[in-house]
């Protein structure tokens, strides 16, 4: 029988690919990617001011997100280049964040939890928050998922069919923050990204519709969760870390299923 620290685990880990599998959807489809790095980067700052103030660190990663995500958008509908902005967003963000924690007196802190993750870690608290708000964003999707699968296919198809592009994309901008918020403490800042990228991507070498390639994108963040995580055990290495690795395997596995079918 799996310890209770690894069944929270893996609870965290299904729970999350629950909204990372839809969401990374749209991410992949939009080419999002650089903006789910800003908004997760802009997190470790929101856990400094968080410490700073003293108050809830997922509060203060919840926020900070959110700011990010509306200030890259609002970025892009002022026309400003996006690879440019959200570089320097990104990174000073981040860095602000990791410069801000030296000054929080008194707290010491593993930056490496929350850049990383650590998800064995995770408690029975925690899991209400990672479902709850993996719950939450992934109803949100399955509700608007025409409006938001039509703007991202043609906003001026959707602007004439009454559909507000504009609305649909802050709709993904809010879920991505609210996404990063809640998985920061499972995979950390700099392995959210992936958890969303990784998942679409393999699943978009198999999948032939958007739907298809939703569900399969859960399904493999789940075979990635479960098998990263048994690695960890048997190899003893890091266990966020070793997730990705093992959806990094699952992707390249389907692209040579991919080479090797008949043209």
């Amino acid at each position: 029988m799996p310890d209770d620290f690894l069944i929270r685990a893996a609870a965290a880990g299904i729970g999350l690919s629950i909204a990372t599998g839809p969401l990374g959807a749209f991410v992949v489809w939009r080419r999002m990617a650089y903006f789910g790095d800003a908004t997760a980067h802009a997190a470790i700052l929101g856990v400094a001011l968080a410490l700073l103030l003293s108050f809830p660190i997922l509060l203060g990663t919840l926020i900070v997100a959110l700011a990010m995500a509306l200030t890259v958008s609002w970025m892009t509908l002022r026309g400003q280049s996006a690879d440019t902005g959200l570089g320097v967003l990104s990174y000073g963000a981040l860095s602000a964040g990791l410069v801000a924690i030296s000054f929080a007196p008194g707290v010491r802190v593993d930056l490496s939890a929350f850049l990383f993750g650590d998800i064995l870690a995770v408690t029975r608290s925690d899991l209400l928050v990672v479902w709850g708000g993996s719950v939450a964003v992934a109803g949100v999707i399955v509700w608007r998922w025409s409006r938001l699968l039509l703007s991202t296919l043609s906003s001026d198809l959707a602007a004439a069919s009454g559909i507000n592009p504009s609305r649909e994309s802050l709709v993904l901008t809010l879920s991505l923050a609210l996404v990063v918020a809640v998985s920061l403490k499972v995979v950390g800042a700099l392995l959210v990204s992936a958890m969303l990228i990784i998942p679409a991507a393999a699943a978009r070498q198999r999948a032939h519709r958007p739907a298809v390639m939703a569900v399969v994108a859960v399904l493999i963040g789940w075979g990635a969760t479960l098998s990263g995580l048994w690695g960890s055990l048997r190899f003893d290495t890091p266990a966020g870390p070793s997730i990705i690795v093992a959806a990094t395997l699952i992707y390249a596995i389907m692209m040579a299923l991919r080479s090797a079918r008949p043209a």
